[in-house]
């Protein structure tokens, strides 16, 4: 895809909606030919919105203006184009547990969860966050993850997880100063609730760190799964990650993960895996123009999700979580 017909889709399908501001900037870099021609000189990987609005707002630059925008990256470009270089989309959202849970809640008993593109570990602990699935709630605490759910029977509660462990190319440390201005700087502008979400899950993970291993998604999966303790269902999961791994480590992650023990969750963009359904049916059409995720179980798509997890169309053929473990059981 074009960079300009990239920036033009984000502010149509990602961030309409979602972030006026977003959806201005991104307008006005795809139709901006000087900004597009810095973009160009950068990898393909490395010139998605998210990435260039991030390091914008990490190094202090204006996002509410798209004028101010474009003087702010010309006149910036080397300190801007260096990070764009050197970091990564790592939007570590919790509210992504949302999402995720009702799935973890059917499965045996306890688990053992492993992230990979794990970031700084935030959506390992979904078991220590609260929950509302319009007037039905689960858990208590902070944060609380909201999400507007059709289709599926919400979990009554929370699952039991026993063992933790995070896999990424650079991992973040929530007790780190720096890491956690970079996790900031990529929520977008607008979303205070999703600010004090990140203060509130960084907290619970600095609490308990979890495991976290740095090295890559397939070569160095099996060892980490092979850490996990004996007793407890292995669950490996990621969401919006693949999207930033070249087709042939995606299917080499995708060989590797399937001849791992357990259960295997995947929440990413439609067309990043080559998902089969045999005897379910044809996948529906997300509802909307909006981008959704596709959260599978074992390669069987379940849900269309958006990606902060603040929404999910359930279409599985169990419907969600009526069957759910009681972890104080196991």
């Amino acid at each position: 895809m074009e960079t300009a017909e990239q920036y033009a889709e984000f502010a149509a399908r990602e961030a309409h909606g979602v972030s006026a501001a977003y959806e201005r900037l991104a307008r006005a870099v795809s139709r901006d030919e000087e900004v597009l021609a810095l973009l160009g000189g950068l990898p393909a990987a490395r010139r998605q919105p998210n990435l260039l609005f991030g390091v914008v707002r990490l190094l202090g630059g204006p996002v509410d203006d798209p004028s101010a925008f474009h003087d702010h990256v010309v006149g910036n470009w080397p300190a801007i184009e260096a990070e764009m270089r050197t970091r990564a989309t790592q939007t570590n959202e919790a509210g992504r547990c949302a999402v995720l849970l009702p799935v973890l809640a059917t499965l045996p008993q306890p688990l053992a969860l492993l992230e990979v593109g794990a970031s700084a570990g935030l959506c390992l602990y979904p078991d220590r966050y609260a929950y509302r699935y319009g007037d039905h709630a689960i858990g208590s605490g902070e944060p609380l993850l909201e999400c507007a759910a059709t289709g599926l029977t919400p979990p009554g509660r929370l699952p039991s997880v026993v063992w933790r462990a995070g896999l990424d190319l650079n991992p973040l440390d929530v007790t780190d100063p720096a890491d956690v201005a970079w996790l900031d700087a990529l929520i977008w502008p607008e979303h205070t609730h999703r600010r004090a979400r990140l203060r509130a899950a960084a907290a619970v993970a600095a609490a308990e760190p979890p495991l976290l291993v740095r090295g890559d998604l397939a070569d160095d999966l099996p060892a980490l799964a092979a850490r996990a303790p004996a007793g407890a269902t292995l669950v490996v999961f990621h969401t919006s990650v693949l999207y930033q791994v070249p087709r042939p480590r995606r299917e080499a992650f995708t060989e590797v993960v399937c001849g791992l023990p357990g259960h295997w969750i995947s929440n990413e963009a439609a067309g990043v895996l080559p998902y089969d359904v045999p005897g379910h049916g044809a996948v529906p059409a997300p509802p909307g123009g909006a981008l959704h995720n596709l959260l599978a179980l074992d390669g069987t798509p379940l849900a269309w999700t958006r990606s902060h997890g603040q929404a999910m169309v359930w279409f599985g053929r169990d419907r969600g979580s009526r069957d759910t473990v009681d972890p104080d059981t196991v």
